[in-house]
């Protein structure tokens, strides 16, 4: 699947992967060596949580994280968080996307912006 930004008409993520049940996203980009431009991870807040974070912990390279809240609005962006450390709390994420580092930059978005998810075939 992609993650298109609806407000800017760029394509934020060219090839997102689902990371799946709670075993995958604790799991999430551990062990990889980094990310290839156009990829990246979706992330589901399945905790019945309030809020979302992220960590970095174990994690070789930097990646963009972009916080998504109700009708996949972009509500908090942490760009090139580095390894060993953690992202803002975001209170009111339903989904996460790890990106690699730069991708919120080279696609615009912005806070406020809308992102639509799209199968492709």
């Amino acid at each position: 699947m992609r993650a298109f930004n609806q407000s800017r008409g760029t394509v934020l993520c060219a090839r997102l992967e689902d990371a799946g049940g709670l075993a995958g996203q604790g799991r999430g980009l551990l062990g990889r060596d980094g990310l290839e431009p156009g990829t990246g991870m979706l992330f589901e807040n399945g905790r019945f949580t309030p809020f979302m974070w992220m960590h970095m912990f174990f994690m070789r390279f930097a990646i963009d994280i972009v916080f998504l809240g109700r009708g996949d609005t972009v509500i908090t962006i942490n760009r090139r968080l580095k390894p060993w450390r953690v992202s803002s709390v975001v209170f009111g994420a339903r989904r996460a996307l790890e990106l690699a580092a730069g991708a919120a930059d080279e696609s615009l978005t912005q806070v406020g912006d809308h992102i639509v998810f799209e199968t492709m075939e």
